[in-house]
């Protein structure tokens, strides 16, 4: 048997045991599926009024108020004249007072019952509350403190009972409890949604500063590859077409992930382009920077990890300087190097540090592979085991052009990795010399 308010109405009290406890299942199957407070408060409250019938209920809070102001939050009287009032989200509906009974009573914090109840026709809320003989109210408690208080009406004197107020402020504050808890999630889920959003506009601002396509140079092949561990991420790489035929590859890492790095990024793509002149010498490039993240940016801890290069397709030489950053690769027909020469503190610590540049000569066929800790530092699911530099190492293949040497290298850290969402951005700029 399925019961509901309407087959429960007047009959509670003359039901067996074991009908009542088949009313409150069902009762508790109904409420709890609801995820709005609104919704959920309207239900539970035809159910109680279908169990303990009232004349009228209404409902007091001094939330966020000073004494003695309280606002109305829910009425009988509303309802009856067919009024819908969200209080959680039309709090600016809700009719304020700072005098009358029944702010009295709520500042009061006790449950009181008056059997032979009597309110002035001057009172504030006589249009609510006037007009009935018996009248209960239940304070609603959170931290300690009343900051809600639900009143009950019956038009006839002496009908509440102090054999049930306690078990009335037990249950309704439990109730109270689990509403409230409701409204916090449904707050949260609110923000987290704008925070996504905001989020998602972060990410698209910051994915469209990176270069809209690859230059194309002659005597190089280009590919690149961009994944954020989050919506917005703090690795960044860039292109800087200089005289000559020359080609600027700058790939910086923000320390730290999401937003705030995402910010920083930004910050740093917007000095290495507010350079007076084409960036270069590259240690020259990495100086400017790491003078004006210190000056006004990088002084939370934050820095930054940069690699700039400037490759000169007629002689085939690499200028390079590293501000900390992983040492890219150089794979050909003999054994693969690391380009170590150059090795400075990353960018945003010391103002006055002095950065070096080193030279290095690639020679037709070699694949230059540029690439942020994310792709060496990605983790096996349950392990420590870390994928590394020698995988990496591992996985390229002297006869493929840069866009297949991506994909290998991306497939292999997926594969490694059981597919699991990185945990740190991953970029890559592979190069291969004709």
């Amino acid at each position: 048997m399925t019961f509901n308010p309407g087959s429960v109405a007047g009959k509670y009290n003359g039901m067996s045991p074991e009908e009542r406890v088949m009313v409150v299942q069902d009762m508790m199957r109904e409420i709890t599926r609801f995820t709005d407070p609104q919704q959920m408060v309207r239900a539970y409250g035809k159910w109680v009024r279908s169990i303990y019938p009232v004349d009228r209920f209404l409902s007091l809070s001094r939330r966020d108020l000073a004494r003695p102001w309280y606002r109305v939050t829910r009425s009988g009287l509303w309802d009856d004249q067919g009024l819908s009032i969200n209080p959680w989200l039309q709090r600016e509906r809700l009719p304020q007072f700072d005098t009358g009974i029944a702010g009295e009573l709520l500042y009061a914090q006790k449950a009181v019952i008056h059997n032979d109840w009597q309110i002035p026709e001057n009172d504030p809320l006589f249009e609510h509350l006037g007009g009935f003989g018996s009248m209960r109210a239940v304070p609603l408690y959170e931290n300690g403190v009343a900051l809600n208080m639900v009143f009950h009406l019956k038009r006839e004197p002496g009908h509440f009972s102090d054999d049930r107020l306690a078990d009335d402020v037990w249950l309704s504050n439990l109730f109270g409890r689990a509403t409230y808890n409701l409204v916090l999630s449904e707050e949260l889920r609110r923000s987290n949604e704008s925070l996504e959003n905001e989020m998602r506009v972060v990410a698209d601002i910051q994915r469209s500063l990176l270069p809209a396509k690859l230059p194309e140079i002659d005597g190089i092949d280009l590919a690149a590859f961009y994944q954020t561990s989050r919506n917005a991420g703090g690795d960044y790489y860039d292109f800087f077409e200089l005289p000559g035929g020359k080609l600027g590859i700058l790939i910086a890492d923000v320390s730290g992930h999401g937003t705030p790095a995402a910010v920083m990024m930004a910050v740093t793509h917007s000095i290495a382009h507010t350079r007076d002149g084409p960036p270069e010498p590259p240690h020259l490039l990495l100086e400017f920077i790491n003078q004006r993240l210190c000056a006004r940016y990088t002084n939370n801890g934050t820095f930054v990890t940069a690699f700039y290069a400037i490759y000169d397709p007629a002689a085939r030489s690499l200028f390079y300087c590293s501000a900390g950053h992983n040492p890219p690769l150089v794979c050909g027909k003999g054994p693969a190097r690391e380009l170590t020469g150059s090795r400075c503190l990353p960018l945003g610590i010391i103002a006055d540090e002095t950065y070096t540049s080193d030279t290095t000569t690639l020679d037709p066929g070699d694949t230059l592979v540029i690439y942020t800790d994310g792709f060496v530092e990605a983790r096996k699911p349950n392990s420590s085991d870390l994928w590394g530099v020698e995988r990496l190492i591992q996985t390229m293949a002297e006869w493929e052009s840069s866009q297949a040497t991506v994909d290998r290298i991306v497939h292999a850290v997926n594969q490694f990795t059981d597919g699991a969402p990185p945990t740190d951005d991953r970029t890559l700029v592979v190069a291969k010399v004709r």
